[in-house]
């Protein structure tokens, strides 16, 4: 008996049996609500919503859980919460779209990671962006080393944008393939062309025992790649 009575509360918890076809009504219910509130709100996919737009949608999924399985929790309230988050997005929206301050505050700005075939340093300490990521990101896209990418631009959605160098106009670049970043050297055993492993910057460099970018001043330095991109 005691064994029984502890497997039925393992089961239903503090709720009844007779509950269970309403918690599947709730969830029927809030399931249509949010997926209403979610048409309202836009087309965008998750990958392309900014900040703003993602706490929106936690809010949105928080409040459609509690009255799916927690009696206490009426639809109703659930309903306001839904009607009252909907309209505060679509007065943020307002304002936002009047207002470039705003904007910016609320959903941030486009930021230059790469430019000219090189990191943008400062850029990129403002974001959270690892280095790891942001190469994945890049080989996904085929880029196998930075002289093939003039520019590079993390948007507020966390997208990164691409705009390549023509074919004819690839220049030598630091390599981002696993394999070959990972070569670094401070000592320079052969002359050819190098790039700081910490900026991308890239110029041609004698037999030495250690020198300095003169970009970042960094000593570390790898072997660099001026393949075209394969499409």
């Amino acid at each position: 008996m005691f064994l029984t009575e502890n497997f039925q509360n393992f089961l239903l918890g503090d709720v009844e049996w007779g509950f269970i076809p309403e918690i599947a009504l709730r969830t029927l219910i809030m399931y249509l609500i949010l997926l209403f509130s979610l048409r309202v709100l836009g087309k965008r996919g998750v990958k392309q919503l900014s900040v703003f737009e993602l706490v929106v949608i936690i809010s949105l999924g928080s409040a459609a859980g509690d009255p799916m399985f927690y009696q206490e929790v009426g639809i109703l309230a659930a309903l306001t919460v839904f009607v009252v988050v909907v309209v505060a997005y679509k007065l943020t929206s307002l304002i936002v779209n009047r207002s470039k301050k705003a904007e910016q505050i609320l959903e941030g700005k486009a930021t230059y990671l790469i430019e000219n075939g090189m990191f943008s340093i400062e850029n990129f300490k403002k974001e959270t962006l690892a280095q790891d990521e942001f190469f994945s990101e890049l080989r996904f896209q085929g880029v196998s080393h930075l002289g093939q990418v003039e520019l590079a631009i993390i948007e507020t959605s966390g997208s990164v944008s691409l705009f390549y160098y023509s074919d004819d106009l690839v220049k030598y670049g630091l390599p981002i393939l696993p394999h070959l970043f990972c070569e670094k050297h401070i000592a320079i055993i052969e002359k050819a062309y190098y790039s700081c492993s910490f900026c991308g910057f890239t110029e041609e460099l004698i037999v030495s025992n250690e020198i300095n970018c003169k970009r970042c001043k960094k000593t570390k330095w790898v072997k660099s790649l001026a393949t075209k991109r394969i499409t």
